[in-house]
């Protein structure tokens, strides 16, 4: 899916969870409506994000050399500095309501977090956490550290938008043309050149799911 249209069809639930919130202040228990959570799966085209705290300067091609790279690039309202997001990548859109989990941002990322962490450990590698920095990683602490999850999330009103990048099948040549989520001394990786072979993206869009429905206690239709 074009991010732009992912991006707009986001905004759009984000939106009315918000104005239903926003409504059902104004009214008696009874006549509230409850608001709705939704997961969204998609792959986008090769395109360059850049979040709020970000730096323009991460991306290391210009207007001319994107078009090369047949990629697009957008700054957007979400956390977190620049990333890639391209075929191969499963990219997952959490629009969640935390009022009817918990009001904490700290710990819906480290749930996300957790959601990968599951994964990668059916297919036999360890994903950890990396102090002070998000997302899920391999080799903390060592020069051979690598990430493989990228997080950059939006919250208003205890509403989320943008969510996580997981590389499956990725080709990973994309990262060369920006400062990954800004840190420059680590590396990318993706779950094909961990394990030496490609992984089906059904597979992996399924285990994700039922990791997330696990880990957040929802089952979704």
């Amino acid at each position: 899916m074009d991010y732009q249209k992912a991006w707009d069809y986001q905004e759009q639930l984000f939106q009315e969870i918000v104005d239903r919130k926003f409504k059902n202040r104004k009214l008696p228990p009874e006549e509230q409506e409850k608001t709705q959570n939704y997961l969204l799966f998609c792959e986008h085209p090769h395109v360059y994000t850049l979040g709020k705290s970000g730096k323009r300067e991460h991306l290391l091609v210009s207007e001319a050399g994107l078009k090369k790279l047949e990629a697009t690039f957008y700054p957007i309202n979400r956390g977190g500095d620049i990333t890639y997001h391209g075929p191969g990548q499963l990219v997952g859109y959490p629009i969640l309501d935390l009022d009817h989990f918990f009001p904490d941002i700290h710990k819906y990322l480290r749930f996300l977090e957790e959601v990968f962490i599951r994964v990668l450990a059916d297919y036999g590698l360890k994903g950890e956490r990396s102090p002070g920095e998000t997302g899920v990683w391999f080799d903390v602490g060592t020069d051979k550290a690598r990430k493989i999850l990228a997080l950059g999330v939006r919250a208003s009103r205890w509403v989320t938008m943008h969510g996580w990048a997981f590389n499956v099948n990725t080709n990973m040549s994309y990262f060369e043309h920006i400062v990954p989520c800004g840190i420059h001394d680590k590396a990318v990786t993706s779950l094909e050149k961990e394990l030496g072979h490609s992984v089906a993206m059904a597979e992996v869009e399924q285990k994700a799911l039922d990791y997330f429905q696990e880990i957040f206690k929802v089952e979704l239709i």
